[in-house]
């Protein structure tokens, strides 16, 4: 295979070029089914929404996701890829009722039928699918888009169902009342590792706290309870107070109220926060209030009701050491209430609305400050503060939530606690390594009963129906399939969403049963992914259950506490087994302000037009050697993918470089791609081999262990090397060697090292490296290749070229610090090495002559002290007569090789040349040096009177020279 020069092609020209090849030549196809099923790699692709846009953050997982099967691939991996939708939950009802005007749910099933809606989130779902190919095909990522799964699929929701029914006949699913986070908006609860799986979901926002009296019964006395939740106050039921505090009774204005003894000067302030005049009246044990009944704010609740009670949960860290309690409506109050039978009582339907009191039929947050002002006329609260604290938000819709006691089916994650610790602990390789033991181990110790049930439309339905006897019991039958569906009902649907699932019903011995209206938590189905993609148990058993637990997965760290969580909990309850080995958490990206990508803000360019600008392959590249893969933040500036793109634009120069050549040499290469390490004899071509071989294994060690940043960063450091050292170092071996064999090792080595930085390159910089290796080999893909090996590396020639390289720096730090030009040749440089022992040839002395342009290098050798090697120098820097003619030649040189390069000359061109100089330090230079002039601009001729077309005036340490050539 011969070469030719001027082939480089822009990275937009063959990066949209080699998606078109990929496709038509089936390439990723060729490369999972030319290994073995035997040798599966299984990947769990987290499915983003189908309603979204492609963004960074969806494109950094993405990214990895092809990065990390790609290596896997080249180790020899069948490694299959499929695409998946989430399709389900508030999102897509999100997406679906902006798109219909639909503002309340009870529009559902009155401006609308719910069979309409339904069928508009259906036909919604796959509006944006083409977007998200095309994206996903930019950076450069394989995966099958045909035949991807969706959570709305009938198969997939069959799965989910199995799993539900599994679960529940295990004793780990069971109904009950809680409270949970509840979104009023939506009218739904929400679980709480839903709602913290991202920063932000807690907001500050300003509220009324008050101060309420509660007067006990026959007492002219009032128990101060604080609260910064005015609206909970219609729904009191009880008061709670510590039997570790002291609480005492005060008389301030008139007016006699008990609350904690060490609060009193914090709580009784007035609106410059000075402290009020009071007077201690007596001392107070909580024991002495346990059980006292006091007046109720509202309506009586009765039995029970408006007493008060021990709660170990109160402190006087703020407020007045006694609380308020309204059951409905706070996680502790509600168990509390629940162990003692005290009332629970809801004041608010499930939009927020109050059903009672004078503010019926409004919205809390409409009126929590009127709630608290009005009470406060009223002498009920003894004042107002306004305190600015977190507050719960929904991450999907940006709506403050509430804590709302709310019927739902829970799964009992306290019973397999221990082992998902333990599944974790022993099986799970996390990288970064301290989210193993750090927040996906605190997430499950501390996380409560999963709520699975949602008040919703779109989702899987939930497969319970129940029924009730003559008796009045109520009976649950779970429904696993669809087959068993149709064996209870007689019915087979098309499409088993609500409502069409909602009008099945069935007799067991008499007795009815109809459908729960609820729908199951969107992410029961992302946790059933594993299975529910293969339709299993109903289909793929075999090849499920060889492949379980999967390989590895990858997502932002947010999913540590969702996806990842959810995953690992419902795959240990099935099969006691975690789900997945290996896992890469990733961390946010935020835009060039520092603040998260917004379109508003105009923080971010366009994915599309950065790639466009910069290349896939640099964004790729910057991305995996960034922070973000260590599980830290990242700021995405343009510059650094423009840092990235010029940097690997060193490998296309070093491609250049040997087109160039090999074009006029005419080099050829014969299929040979074995490692040429024992036919080398020339130092430089030993060392960058043994580099190369180090790059291979540095970089299969890290990707052995999920390691990313530090599999990708010896790279760009080894091009560096390859780039400005080797090519540098070996150019004249390319045009002016005398030894063809040397001159075709040079060949030889800098073609393989090219084509073995290709196979790095390609789970990293895709593109590049398959139009790399096509055009250095005329093969078909990198892609289709296995891993390169790593070959032996000659660690001696590696410590004696970093010997080298480290003289060279630190001479030419010492002549900057002279003021010497590089061309200006200097005397003699004295090396002296303490510690070190490799010996040096003169290959290495004459490499060094070469870079510091010294006449002379002297070695010596000293012991070490203290075991610590040093390197010092001495650099002779008087400049004699025959050193500044010697360096006005290199000057001369270089202005007509510049020259020739303006003219437009072809490497190998040979020239007529004149030079007319005008001085006498010049003059003589030239007439010294004419041969050494001649050879190195590959003159014929050299003359001081004829010019020719080309003319260039140029100036030489101030004197005037003419440069005048044409070619011969």
């Amino acid at each position: 295979m011969r070469f030719k020069a001027n082939t480089r092609r822009r990275a937009l020209e063959y990066e949209k070029d080699l998606v078109q090849y990929w496709k038509k030549n089936k390439t990723f196809e060729k490369s999972v089914k030319m290994r073995s099923t035997d040798n599966a790699y299984v990947f769990y692709d987290g499915p983003p929404f189908i309603t979204g846009s492609p963004h960074y953050g969806s494109l950094l997982p993405s990214i990895v996701k092809d990065a990390v099967p790609r290596y896997q691939t080249m180790k020899g991996k069948r490694v299959e890829r499929v695409w998946g939708w989430d399709c389900h939950g508030l999102p897509a009802e999100n997406f679906v009722e902006k798109k219909l005007g639909i503002t309340d749910r009870h529009d559902i099933g009155t401006k609308i039928s719910l069979e309409d809606y339904i069928v508009t989130a259906r036909e919604s779902m796959v509006q944006t699918s083409s977007t998200w190919e095309t994206t996903i095909d930019r950076i450069g990522r394989w995966v099958e888009f045909e035949g991807g799964y969706k959570t709305m699929d009938k198969d997939f929701m069959e799965s989910v169902w199995w799993a539900f029914k599994e679960l529940y006949e295990k004793g780990k699913i069971y109904e009950g009342e809680r409270v949970l986070m509840y979104d009023t908006v939506w009218a739904t609860p929400l679980s709480k590792a839903e709602v913290t799986m991202d920063a932000g979901a807690y907001q500050i926002v300003t509220d009324p706290s008050v101060y309420t009296k509660f007067k006990l019964k026959d007492e002219d006395v009032s128990l101060l309870a604080w609260t910064t939740t005015p609206w909970t106050l219609p729904g009191n039921t009880a008061l709670a107070i510590n039997k570790d505090i002291k609480y005492v009774e005060i008389e301030i204005d008139g007016e006699h109220m008990i609350m904690a003894k060490d609060n009193l000067d914090k709580v009784l302030t007035d609106i410059k926060h000075n402290v009020l005049d009071y007077k201690i009246v007596r001392d107070i044990k909580a024991t002495d209030l346990i059980n006292k009944s006091y007046e109720p704010l509202f309506d009586d609740r009765g039995k029970n009701a408006h007493k008060i009670w021990l709660a170990d949960y109160v402190t006087t860290e703020s407020g007045t050491g006694i609380v308020h309690i309204a059951p409905a409506y706070g996680e502790e109050d509600f168990t509390l209430a629940k162990e003692n039978d005290i009332p629970i009582v809801h004041v608010l339907d499930e939009y927020g609305k109050y059903t009672e009191t004078e503010w019926i039929g409004e919205n809390i947050w409409d009126v929590n400050k009127t709630i608290a002002k009005t009470l406060n006329e009223r002498g009920i609260v003894w004042k107002i503060d306004y305190i600015r604290h977190e507050y719960p938000h929904n991450p999907r819709t940006g709506n403050r939530l509430i804590y709302r006691a709310h019927p739902s089916w829970f799964m009992d994650i306290d019973s397999q606690r221990t082992e998902m610790l333990e599944k974790n602990s022993n099986n799970i390789n996390w990288f970064p390594e301290h989210i193993k033991h750090g927040r996906f181990e605190k997430t499950i110790q501390t996380a409560p009963d999963w709520n699975l049930s949602r008040d919703r439309f779109w989702a899987t339905a939930m497969p319970v129906w129940k029924g009730t006897d003559e008796d009045g019991n109520e009976l649950v039958k779970v429904v696993g399939s669809y087959a068993e569906l149709k064996k209870l009902s007689g019915v087979e649907l098309e499409d088993y969403h609500r409502p069409w699932v909602d009008d099945i019903t069935f007799e067991i011995d008499g007795v009815k049963y109809q459908r729960v209206d609820k729908v199951l938590d969107c992410w029961f189905e992302s946790g059933s992914m594993p299975f529910a993609q293969f339709h299993y148990p109903f289909e793929n058993v075999e090849k499920f259950e060889k492949n379980f637990p999967g390989d590895f997965i990858v997502e932002y760290v947010g999913q540590v506490r969702a996806w990842f969580y959810y995953v690992h909990a419902i795959n240990i309850g099935l099969f006691g087994h975690n789900a997945f080995k290996n896992v890469i958490v990733t961390g946010n990206i935020a835009g060039n302000d520092g603040f998260k990508m917004s379109k508003s803000r105009g923080n971010f360019t366009d994915p599309n037009e950065l790639m466009d600008k910069f290349s896939a392959d640099s964004l790729r590249f910057m991305l995996l050697s960034s922070p973000l893969l260590n599980g830290e933040d990242f700021t995405l500036h343009d510059k650094e993918v423009s840092d990235i793109a010029r940097k690997l634009s060193m490998i296309w120069n070093m491609y250049d470089f040997f087109t160039m050549y090999a074009e006029v040499d005419k080099w050829e290469f014969n299929g040979d791609l074995s490692d040429p390490s024992d036919l080398l004899n020339n130092s430089l071509d030993q060392w960058i081999i043994s580099r190369l071989h180090q790059l291979i294994g540095q970089v299969e060690k890290n990707m052995d262990v999920y390691d990313i940043p530090n599999a990708v960063k010896p790279i760009l450091p080894f091009v560096e090397d390859a780039s400005n050292w080797y090519v540098r170092r070996s150019r004249r071996r390319f045009w002016k060697s005398e030894d063809d064999a040397d001159k075709n090792n040079a060949y030889h080595t800098l073609h393989y090292v090219l084509v073995k930085l290709s196979q790095i390159l390609a789970p990293f910089t895709p593109f590049l490296a398959d139009e790399l290796y096509q055009k250095l080999t005329g093969g078909e893909s990198v892609h289709l290749l296995d891993w390169p090996i790593a070959g032996r590396v000659n660690e001696l020639e590696v410590e004696r070229m970093e010997i080298v390289r480290t003289v060279v720096n630190e001479s030419l730090s010492k002549r900057s610090k002279e003021g010497m030009k590089i061309r200006q040749p200097l005397a003699k440089l004295e090396i002296e090495l303490h510690g070190y022992t490799a010996d040096f040839n003169d290959g290495y002395m004459d490499i060094i002559k070469d870079e510091i342009n010294v006449k002379e290098v002297s070695l010596r050798y000293f012991e070490t002290v203290d075991n610590k090697n040093a390197i010092l120098l001495k650099l002779d820097t008087v400049i004699t007569p025959e050193l500044k003619s010697e360096g006005i030649s290199r000057e001369v040189i270089r202005h007509i090789q510049s020259a020739r390069k303006q003219a437009g000359l072809n490497i190998d061109d040979r020239i007529n040349l004149t030079l007319i100089a005008k001085g006498k330090d010049l003059t003589e230079s030239i007439s010294h040096y004419n041969k050494i002039i001649k050879s190195e601009t590959l003159a014929v001729s050299l003359s001081n009177v004829e010019t020719f077309d080309f003319v260039s005036n140029v100036n030489i340490n101030g004197a005037e020279l003419i440069v005048s050539l044409k070619k011969s």
